[in-house]
């Protein structure tokens, strides 16, 4: 149940969007990292609205899972079962409270620039001048695909007329329809009622209801800039909109003390968190719920999905982890990957060309060049050495890496899982270790070296003339 006074929010999400031609229906698109529908529906909440219908067409199913995954109870999802138009799309969402006595907040689910601040303007200047019908309006040098704002000889709104219907003196006019209502609801219930299919595309208008609302008790407008209320129709407008969102986000984190030093190159999904004291240079990707800490630096390149780095920590150009947790001061880079369940200990070191996955590595511990740490366990103060590899599957299972404390590892070297070298080992450079080493032993497992005294000169020559031959064939 919803208290006559209160404020309900329609959210029009049923169209096809074919001009994005996708599979995925139009409003689940995401923007930095969130679907283009929780954009609308987030700013209607924020706006003071106690309940959301979004009103549901073409691939409701995935669009209604997602709604209640974000926003719960407080969104309910309306459907409208034939494509009618936005006035009978706008019926629908009623009909989904039809207790509801206030007033409607009407506005379209691919609003993704939208935000509370409009909403309140329009509510407040409805409000005030105790208009039945509200609506945002908007210019452009060229409003072509828009509905067009049409006033009397008094500078008063009296009427929208969609692009399809309009003049050539109404396709000149710069004002523009955003899409965006506030309207009584009992005069909305009336009006739509009498909405007519006279029209260019058959169908029943929502802006309709500007010419019903100016000839029965009058319209109410608050002008906005365009670039916050323009919607998306095709994957263009999607980037556009997204670099958009992008540059407002990478500014607000700016206000709070952290230097990007080019926001037009790095990316920032909204439900990622970065604290204070923290530098992201140029080309920088923050996806998902990456958490940076106070204090961490991200060089050039890096591209972080689902990450928590800890305070202080260091990642250097071209960096990429996915699920994964950077202690507090290690150090990540360049050109290292962190593949999912990879966690570093404070202090600890992944370098040149490593790549791990579902590995611990503790504090302190280093693999700073060219090595493979899949299925590890890894203690603290841990060398690594290059070209190391963990063999961690079997062709059907994987199987665990322990390394303990103070294990030392040589270049090259290649440990078959499931195995544990002991505390304080040290594995000698090139060895293939098969089986347990115990604490503080030395393993060495590799062909012994035979020296052939002369051979070399030999050997250089008889390839020397192999080549030759071959030339001449």
């Amino acid at each position: 149940m919803t208290a006559p006074s209160e404020l309900v929010a329609l959210v029009l999400a049923a169209g096809q969007g074919t001009r994005m031609k996708s599979a995925l229906p139009k409003v689940l698109h995401p923007l930095l990292g969130r679907p283009m529908i929780s954009f609308p529906v987030q700013a209607a909440l924020d706006a003071g609205c106690s309940r959301v219908v979004c009103v549901l067409g073409h691939g409701r199913e995935l669009v209604s899972a997602e709604l209640a995954q974000r926003f719960g109870a407080r969104v309910l999802p309306a459907l409208q079962l034939e494509q009618r138009g936005t006035g009978d799309a706008a019926r629908c969402g009623a009909d989904a409270l039809p207790e509801h006595a206030g007033r409607f907040l009407i506005l379209n689910g691919d609003a993704a620039l939208i935000t509370a601040a409009p909403i309140a303007a329009l509510l407040a200047r409805a409000s005030e001048q105790r208009a039945a019908l509200g609506l945002l309006v908007a210019r452009l040098p060229d409003a072509t695909g828009y509905g067009r704002i049409l006033r009397d000889g008094q500078g008063r709104v009296c009427a929208i007329r969609e692009q399809k219907d309009c003049s050539p003196a109404e396709a000149a006019i710069q004002e523009w329809n955003p899409g965006v209502y506030v309207v009584d609801a009992a005069f909305f219930r009336s009006a739509v009622a009498r909405l007519s299919t006279n029209n260019a595309q058959r169908e029943l208008y929502l802006t309709d209801l500007v010419a019903i609302a100016a000839a029965e008790g009058g319209v109410s407008d608050v002008s906005w800039d365009a670039g916050e209320l323009q919607g998306v129709n095709d994957r263009n407008e999607l980037v556009a909109r997204e670099r958009e969102l992008w540059l407002r986000v990478c500014h607000e984190h700016g206000r709070r003390g952290v230097t990007i030093r080019d926001p037009a190159s790095t990316s920032i999904d909204l439900d990622s968190t970065i604290e204070a004291d923290v530098t992201i240079e140029d080309g920088v990707q923050l996806r998902g719920r990456t958490a940076i800490a106070r204090g961490v630096r991200i060089d050039v390149g890096c591209v972080l999905r689902d990450v928590t780095v800890e305070q202080d920590a260091v990642l250097l150009p071209y960096t990429v982890a996915t699920s994964s947790t950077i202690g507090a001061r290690a150090q990540v880079g360049p050109f290292s990957h962190l593949r999912p369940a990879s966690e570093l200990g404070e202090g600890a070191h992944v370098g040149n060309f490593v790549e791990t996955k579902k590995t611990r590595l503790g504090r302190g511990s280093k693999a700073n060049h060219l090595a493979y740490l899949g299925d590890g366990v890894v203690g603290a103060g841990v060398n690594v050495g290059a070209g190391t590899i963990f063999c961690n599957y079997d062709g059907f299972q994987k199987h665990t890496t322990v390394l303990e404390d103070g294990v030392f590892v040589g270049s090259d070297s290649q440990l078959v899982a499931p195995v544990t070298v002991g505390k304080d080992a040290y594995i000698a450079t090139g060895t293939t270790v098969t089986s347990d080493v115990p604490a503080e032993a030395l393993a060495i497992g590799r062909a012994r070296q035979v020296n052939k005294e002369g051979l070399g000169t030999r050997m250089r020559l008889k390839l020397q003339a192999a080549a030759e031959r071959a030339k001449k064939k």
